[in-house]
C-alpha cells in the first residue's frame, strides 16, 4: 500500500508494470521449493530420517497443519494492528482491497491455493505411507484367504481385518485429505475381501436344490454370506466412531460396501430362484383340483384347505427352517423373502382367477384357501403388512368370490389396489364355456398364460390380449346367430372400457 512520496503511484502499480504484482505467490513458492529440496536432502543422507518421515507421516503432517493454523493467525493479527493503529487513509486502502474480488498479490494465479502448495512439499512422504498403510490394511487378508483354502474368515480373523482398517482410519484423522486417501485404501481393502470371498462360493447345482438339508455347498455360502455380513456391520461401526468424518470418505467406503451387499445377494439368489420356482410350481397344481362343486349338502364341515395350500404350507415352513434359519443377516433375509411371499401372492391370486369352473363350494374352499395363504406366507415377513400392496391385495380380492358381477365393477378396490385385468380376468369364470379365457382363446397352458404374464407386465398389453377373447366371443354369438350375449359380458366389456380409459 506504500506510495512513492514524489509521483504518489503505488509500489505494486510499479511492479505490475514489470509482470511481477504476484508477490505472495513468488515468495511462497520459493519458500515451499526450499522446504521440498531440503526434506529431499535431509532423507537421502539419512534412512533413519527417511524411515521417520514415511512411517510417521501423519505426525509430520499434522506439525505441518499446526505450522499453517499459526501462519493464519499471524495474518489476521497483522490486519488487526494495522487497522488499530494505521491511520484513516491507509484503513480506507484497505478496505478498498477487501472488497475487491480480486486480491491484487494474486491477480495472474487465482487458483493458486498456498497451502496445497505447502503440504506438497510433503509428497513424496505421503506417497510412500500410503503405500504402506495399503499393504498394512491387504496383509491380514491374505493371511485370512490363503491359496486353495475352502473357508470364510473366523470371527478372531475378522476381528483382526477391523482392527487394522479401524487403526488406519484413526491414525489418519488428523487431516481431511489424508483420511480421504486412506478411505480410498480401506475401499481397496473391502473389495479385496469381497473378491477372495466370492472365490469362496458354490455356484453348482448343489447350491440351488431345495430338496433335501444343506449340502456342503450352501453351509459354505451361509458361512460366506455370514463373514461379509460381519464385515459389512463392523466397517458401518467403525465410521460411526470417527470423529467429524469427511462426507467424500464416508462415501468413498459406503459405496466398497455397496458392492459387499451385493455380493451377499448374488450368493442367496440361486436359492432363492429354486424357492420361488417351487413356490410356482406348487401353486399352479390348484388347476388339477375340483373346484366346480356345489355347496356341501351335509353337516360334515369341508376342509380347512385345499392339498395344494397344505403341500404350500409345508414346503415355505421347511424351507426357512433348513435354510434360511442358518443366515444371521435377518434383515437381509427378509428384504429377500419378502419379495418371494409378494410374488408367491401375485402367482395366487393370479391362478385363483383362472379357475374355470368355479362352483359354490368351489368358492367356499378358496376362500378358505385365502385365509390359508396369510399363514402360508407368514414365515417370510415379519409381519404380514410388511408385504404392502401384495397383502392388501390378498385382501382385497377374497370378498370379489361371494360378489355379484355389478358389485364387483363399483368396488374402489379395483383399478386401485386390484388391477382391472386380474377383475375382468376372474369374471371369465362366470361366464359360459363358449366366452373363452384369453388362454383358452390363445390355446395355451395355463403355465404358459403366466409366462406371458410375466413378460407382458403392462396393464395395457393384457387389456388388449382380454379385449381379443371378448371380440372372439361376439364373433362366436353372431356366428351361430344368437340373439343375446351371456349376462356378465355387458359387464366386462364396461369394465375394460373403464380401465383403457385409464390408461390414456
Amino acid at each position: 500500500m506504500k506510495r512513492d512520496p514524489v509521483t504518489q503511484v503505488c509500489f505494486i502499480e510499479e511492479l505490475a508494470k514489470d509482470g511481477l504484482s504476484d508477490i505472495l505467490c513468488t515468495f511462497w513458492t520459493a519458500v515451499t521449493q526450499t522446504l521440498a529440496s531440503q526434506f529431499q536432502k535431509a532423507t537421502d543422507s539419512s534412512m533413519f530420517l527417511k524411515q521417520a518421515f514415511e512411517g510417521e507421516y501423519p505426525k509430520l503432517l499434522r506439525l505441518y497443519n499446526d505450522f499453517w493454523k499459526r501462519i493464519q493467525q499471524y495474518s489476521k493479527n497483522i490486519q488487526r494492528n494495522f487497522i488499530t493503529n494505521g491511520t484513516a487513509e491507509h484503513f480506507a486502502e484497505l478496505q478498498q482491497i477487501e472488497d475487491d474480488t480480486q486480491d491484487i498479490f494474486m491477480q495472474k494465479k487465482q487458483d493458486y491455493d498456498p497451502e496445497i502448495a505447502l503440504k506438497d512439499s510433503l509428497q513424496p512422504y505421503e506417497a510412500a505411507y500410503l503405500s504402506k498403510s495399503l499393504s498394512r490394511l491387504f496383509d491380514p487378508i491374505n493371511l485370512v484367504f490363503p491359496p486353495g483354502g475352502r473357508n470364510p474368515p473366523s470371527a478372531d480373523e475378522l476381528d483382526s481385518i477391523i482392527k487394522t482398517i479401524a487403526s488406519e482410519l484413526n491414525v489418519a484423522a488428523v487431516d481431511p485429505n489424508l483420511t480421504l486417501a486412506v478411505s480410498k485404501n480401506v475401499a481397496k481393502t473391502i473389495q479385496l475381501f469381497s473378491v477372495k470371498s466370492e472365490q469362496l462360493l458354490s455356484t453348482q447345482g448343489e447350491a440351488s436344490q431345495v430338496i433335501g438339508p444343506l449340502t456342503e455347498g450352501q453351509r459354505r455360502n451361509v458361512a460366506v454370506v455370514n463373514s461379509l455380513y460381519r464385515l459389512h456391520q463392523s466397517v458401518l461401526k467403525v465410521i460411526s466412531c470417527q470423529n467429524a468424518f469427511p462426507a467424500s470418505s464416508e462415501e468413498t467406503i459406503s459405496t466398497a460396501l455397496k458392492t459387499v451387499y451385493d455380493l451377499m445377494g448374488n450368493a442367496v439368489q440361486p436359492l432363492l430362484n429354486s424357492v420361488g420356482d417351487s413356490i410356482e410350481a406348487i401353486i399352479i397344481t390348484m388347476h388339477q383340483e375340483d373346484f366346480s362343486g356345489s355347496l356341501p349338502t351335509s353337516e360334515k364341515p369341508d376342509v380347512p384347505c385345499s392339498l395344494y395350500m397344505k403341500e404350500l404350507q409345508g414346503f415355505i415352513a421347511r424351507v426357512m427352517n433348513d435354510y434360511f434359519r442358518y443366515f444371521e443377516c435377518y434383515d437381509f433375509v427378509y428384504e429377500s423373502t419378502e419379495a418371494i411371499a409378494q410374488r408367491a401372492i401375485e402367482l395366487f391370486i393370479r391362478n385363483a382367477s383362472l379357475l374355470r369352473p368355479l362352483g359354490e363350494g368351489g368358492k367356499m374352499r378358496l376362500a378358505a384357501d385365502f385365509a390359508q395363504m396369510e399363514l402360508a406366507v407368514a414365515p417370510l415377513c415379519r409381519r404380514l403388512s410388511d408385504l404392502g400392496i401384495s397383502y392388501r391385495l390378498l385382501r382385497s380380492f377374497r370378498p370379489m368370490l361371494f360378489q355379484t358381477s355389478e358389485h364387483i365393477i363399483n368396488s374402489p378396490a379395483v383399478g386401485d389396489i386390484i388391477p382391472f385385468s386380474t377383475v375382468i380376468q376372474f369374471l371369465f369364470t362366470r361366464a359360459p364355456p363358449e366366452l373363452k379365457s384369453p388362454f383358452q382363446r390363445a390355446e395355451w397352458t395355463i403355465a404358459r398364460y403366466s409366462r406371458w404374464l410375466d413378460d407382458h407386465p403392462s396393464e395395457k398389453d393384457r387389456l388388449i390380449l382380454i379385449r381379443g377373447a371378448l371380440e372372439a366371443y361376439v364373433q362366436s354369438v353372431r356366428s351361430r346367430e344368437g340373439k343375446e350375449f351371456a349376462p356378465v359380458y355387458p359387464i366386462m366389456v364396461q369394465l375394460l372400457q373403464k380401465a383403457l380409459s385409464t390408461l390414456q
